[in-house]
């Protein structure tokens, strides 16, 4: 109970700040005015990409960054507006609010709300294991395409023109039509934006290009008034603190959320677990994945209470702070507030900023999440992980970024499915030492005569069971040796009480007992026995016969040697000749000691 009630269960960031190191204050204040200054132009672009207002932007980083400050686990991790999270948002809303602007903003907090709800869901029943569940590569295929959607989206903004076609592949048929249609005096200031950040990022590596290129923006749009050239800006935005709405549209419009906000949880949080776990794994300490959905999930509360929406892990800020030399979360507390500051009291000077310049900001951003050579590289490496890439990616292109992410859970199913339900197997043999290895094309193992030993590198459950029983009956035809004891590796299979599986293994043995084959298990002895016998299947001389482990299993088919070979003396000596070779030396472990149970026993009773 006291476990349950304690900081460290709750709030694990606060017990790390309660812990706090007085040499960490000076690298945590330069990390977080570095961090203020990269997350501010991205916040207000990305705003923009999701369709709400430049405030929106701001509020989605203030209360959310300090509140991940106290839940979370990672000491690197900033959390923020996204761009594959911001482009799952507008994709989804923007068909439902119907150009009403109102409601599209509150559609956004609504599903943002929703999607902090399925984060503490995931959390409350241990989900964490989810961020395993989109493997590399489909998110791989999934970032590649929505940069490339970004990138096609602001070319509007970049050009001066709008797009009459919701969706990507429309709107390249459609392109050299947009193209006839450019904004010079926009195109002009694409391409100074351009420029400020490529030599920003030449000559001062170390300063926040996106706020330079800002800055430099709206500076020129300021004092050459260029706003009488068509040059569209953010205008006049408000300031203070975010008054509370209450959504005012149709209950039904929710149905069309729910789906859509499970999918963005668990893109926003596999995207961000790779980022924490990779600067955890730099910095040398671990995270705790259930807590960091908790912290992920009270982060989207805190930005839907503060009329802001769906944040993720920012992998580029993240990086702003590890390479200023941030220590702690006390990184993100300081960003949180000088972006407040702004917020609430500067955001006069943002009026200026052209949208032209947040689009080329947002795009050099998307070309960050765009690895193409990376995805082309796995058709070498791994060309099954090159087609779910492929898949994904192609299908975020052609279907939208939704659909894209809900193929891309399926395929990741599939693919676990897949290798649950025809997973790889092995025999097993010796070598000349007498350890047990797989049998192969080195010709270092050597199968033992007479017996069958046997792998599954899967857990036993009812839809793989068939399949393991045609496996085994399949090799015992095959063996060239007419195996008369088979040994099953029970660590690798037998994880699990599974009905299916204990009546297919009755059935097994029966068959086995049939032919005259003993059934050996080796490993698990004490689950197995109790898993046996509430199955009813007999344990035993006159059942399946159980063994703590493997070396102790092969030794013990030594016992049927007699009934099982007496008609084939050179079997038999071959087979003593290899389990002859097992060491014996009082230095192993007991799982390696090659004595029989009655050799065990007489030497318990010297004792």
């Amino acid at each position: 109970m006291r476990d349950f009630f304690s900081l460290e269960r709750w709030l694990p960031g606060l017990v790390a700040l309660l812990q706090y190191q007085r040499a960490w204050l000076l690298p945590d204040v330069r990390a977080g005015f570095s961090v203020a200054a990269v997350a501010l132009p991205v916040a207000i672009a990305y705003a923009e990409l999701t369709g709400v207002g430049a405030i929106v932007g701001l509020y989605s980083c203030i209360l959310p960054m300090m509140v991940y400050a106290l839940f979370g686990t990672s000491r690197q991790l900033i959390v923020g507006p996204d761009a594959a999270t911001c482009a799952v948002i507008a994709a989804v809303v923007a068909p439902l609010a119907a150009g009403d602007a109102t409601r599209h903003w509150q559609l956004v907090m609504t599903m943002t709300a929703m999607t902090g709800f399925w984060c503490l869901l995931a959390s409350r029943f241990k989900l964490g294991v989810f961020a395993d569940f989109l493997s590399r590569p489909i998110l791989m295929g999934l970032l590649n395409g929505v940069a490339i959607t970004i990138m096609v989206g602001q070319l509007s903004k970049i050009l001066g023109f709008t797009f009459d076609e919701r969706y990507l592949i429309e709107r390249i048929m459609s392109g050299t039509n947009y193209l006839a249609r450019t904004h010079l005096p926009t195109l002009a200031m694409s391409l100074f934006t351009l420029l400020i950040l490529l030599l920003s990022k030449r000559y001062r590596p170390g300063w926040p290009s996106s706020m330079v290129a800002m800055v430099a923006t709206a500076a020129l749009v300021w004092a050459g008034h260029l706003g009488q050239f068509g040059i569209d800006t953010l205008g006049t935005i408000g300031s203070g603190l975010p008054a509370f709405q209450m959504p005012e549209f149709p209950p039904g419009l929710l149905r069309e959320l729910v789906l859509p906000a499970l999918n963005l949880a668990m893109v926003s949080f596999v995207s961000m677990m790779l980022t924490a776990r990779s600067f955890a794994a730099k910095n040398g300490y671990e995270i705790d994945a259930d807590k960091e959905f908790r912290a992920l999930g009270m982060a989207n509360l805190a930005s839907a209470v503060s009329q802001g929406f769906a944040i993720s892990g920012a992998d580029s800020r993240t990086a702003v702070n590890d390479a200023n030399g941030g220590k702690s979360q006390l990184v993100s507390i300081i960003a949180a507030i000088i972006i407040g500051f702004i917020a609430f009291y500067l955001t006069s000077p943002l009026q200026y900023i052209p949208t032209a310049a947040l689009g080329v900001v947002l795009v050099m951003a998307s070309i960050s999440l765009l690895d193409l050579k990376g995805l082309w590289a796995l058709k070498d490496s791994d060309r099954a992980a090159f087609w779910l890439a492929l898949i994904t990616f192609i299908s975020v292109l052609t279907m939208g970024v939704i659909p894209g992410i809900t193929l891309a859970v399926l395929l990741g199913l599939f693919q676990f499915l897949r290798n649950v339900m025809r997973p790889t197997d092995q025999l097993l043999g010796m070598d000349d030492e007498g350890v047990v290895r797989t049998l192969g094309d080195n010709e270092q193992a050597k199968a033992i005569p007479g017996v069958l030993v046997y792998r599954f590198n899967s857990p036993l459950t009812y839809f793989n069971a068939p399949y393991f029983k045609r496996r085994v009956l399949a090799l015992l035809v095959q063996d060239p040796h007419s195996p008369q004891c088979l040994v099953v590796d029970a660590v690798a299979c037998f994880t699990h009480q599974d009905i299916s599986v204990m009546s297919m293994v009755g059935e097994l043995h029966r068959e086995l007992k049939r032919r005259g084959i003993h059934m050996v298990m080796a490993g698990r002895h004490g689950q197995l026995s109790h898993w046996f016998r509430q199955a009813g299947i007999r344990v035993g001389d006159e059942g399946i016969i159980l063994c703590p482990d493997m070396y102790q299993a092969l030794r013990m088919t030594r016992c049927y040697r007699e009934p099982l070979f007496k008609d084939d003396d050179v079997v038999e000596s071959t087979t003593n000749a290899i389990l002859s070779q097992w060491p014996k030396d009082d230095a192993l472990p007991d799982s390696a000691r090659l004595t029989l149970p009655c050799e065990q026993e007489a030497s318990t009773t010297q004792a």
